[in-house]
């Protein structure tokens, strides 16, 4: 039997001492958004593989320039930026976000691009108390004190478009659209008002045709569909990879000469790049194009073209505007800001410029109330591109 002396008897208890000093005080340092150095944590999800990683890396690509141009900061404090894979939806997305969420413990959550990811880490969000304010499409949800987005509903950008559908298509239109929760979403609002309107829509049964997604990449049936249903146009939402396969393919089909109406996101970004001469003359919605002429937009396409190649897209706006939300509320959460004090501040902005035009948060939604554009994919130099050809309607409240 071995005996402790009294000397180690203290050694051992100022070690277990000093332990119990160093866990307390690294909680201290690790509330919720406290990041190293006195920075702050925002957590970003994003699709950065599987169908719409483009989008995804635009999203991403938008929220750094923010950062790159005030100086790696929201609100005066510098930002620990984590960033998270969604990948391809929910099965992928949850458990992302329940890492920034629970384990980085985020001040703030931004991005992610499926609107049925959204409805998946909702949960989440009302269980940390955290604020989300997204970036791309969503749907409607129940309580929105919490969310918040500087893109759009889902289902808007059809609601924008169906008056023009309907007053330049003299007959009836066919509906097609991915089979997940964005889709339907985005089929919705333009159906729903075309036929509210007075349009008529070709399908058979008076209902989109929703095609399996992420796998549907031969869409050379649902062309045969259309071509014997006598419609006169066509809408459609896809975007990413499946955008690609959709325009290639319809401009092959033989329902080709029938005038292509969408969501703008068929054509955004390196999409068109990848579609080339197939894109043309296709008719899109949205909420914003590089073209806009204010100083908002002057500044942010000099920034973008400065940084990255190409023009940047409503995804990579929507981010950059994320930001700049989060950079006022931060700011005007005071000396500590806590996740329920930003979001507290961020309801209290009231009008943002932003270069798509300004914009501020419905009272009851929480996403923008916004101007959308009619936009047709033309020569502009050497490259085709979105031009803004109208103005179409304000939605949103």
């Amino acid at each position: 039997m071995s005996l402790t002396t009294p000397r180690r008897r203290r050694a051992r208890t100022a070690a277990l001492l000093a332990l119990v000093l160093l866990a307390a005080t690294g909680c201290a340092d690790d509330g919720p958004g406290a990041g190293p150095n006195g920075s702050i944590k925002i957590g970003l999800l994003a699709s950065l593989s599987g169908t719409y990683q483009a989008v995804g890396k635009e999203i991403r690509d938008g929220f750094e320039l923010y950062l790159s141009t005030h100086d790696g900061k929201l609100g005066g404090r510098k930002v620990d930026l984590i960033v998270a894979d969604e990948g391809n939806g929910a099965p992928t997305a949850v458990p992302a976000a329940t890492k920034l969420l629970k384990q980085d413990r985020v001040l703030a959550l931004t991005g992610i691009v499926g609107g049925g990811s959204v409805a998946a880490v909702y949960p989440l969000l009302n269980e940390t108390r955290v604020p989300f304010v997204g970036s791309n499409g969503r749907p409607e949800l129940k309580d929105v004190s919490r969310i918040w987005h500087t893109s759009y509903l889902s289902d808007e950008p059809g609601e924008a478009i169906a008056q023009h559908v309907r007053d330049n298509v003299k007959g009836s239109v066919y509906a097609i659209g991915p089979d997940y929760q964005g889709g339907w979403d985005e089929l919705r609002g333009f159906t729903d008002t075309f036929v509210k309107v007075g349009g008529t829509l070709a399908n058979p049964d008076g209902k989109t045709t929703f095609t399996p997604f992420p796998t549907t990449t031969n869409f050379t049936p649902y062309f045969a569909r259309i071509k014997a249903s006598g419609a006169d146009a066509v809408y459609t939402f896809y975007a990413g990879s499946a955008a690609v396969d959709f325009v290639k393919q319809y401009a092959q089909s033989e329902i080709r000469d029938l005038p292509l109406y969408a969501a703008g996101f068929l054509t955004e970004g390196g999409v068109l790049d990848a579609q080339g001469e197939a894109a043309r003359d296709i008719y899109s919605v949205l909420n914003y194009s590089p073209d806009l002429d204010n100083a908002e937009n002057r500044a942010f396409v000099a920034a973008w073209k400065a940084r990255y190649d190409g023009s940047p897209t409503t995804y990579a706006m929507a981010s950059y505007d994320a930001a700049a939300v989060l950079d006022r509320a931060i700011a005007a959460a005071g000396d500590d800001p806590t996740p329920e004090s930003v979001n507290a501040a961020i309801g209290q902005l009231g009008q943002i410029a932003s270069p798509r035009g300004t914009w501020q948060f419905s009272p009851t939604t929480h996403a923008p109330v916004q101007k959308w554009y009619l936009r047709q994919v033309r020569q502009d130099g050497r490259a085709l591109s979105n031009t803004v050809v109208g103005d179409l309607a304000t939605v949103g409240g």
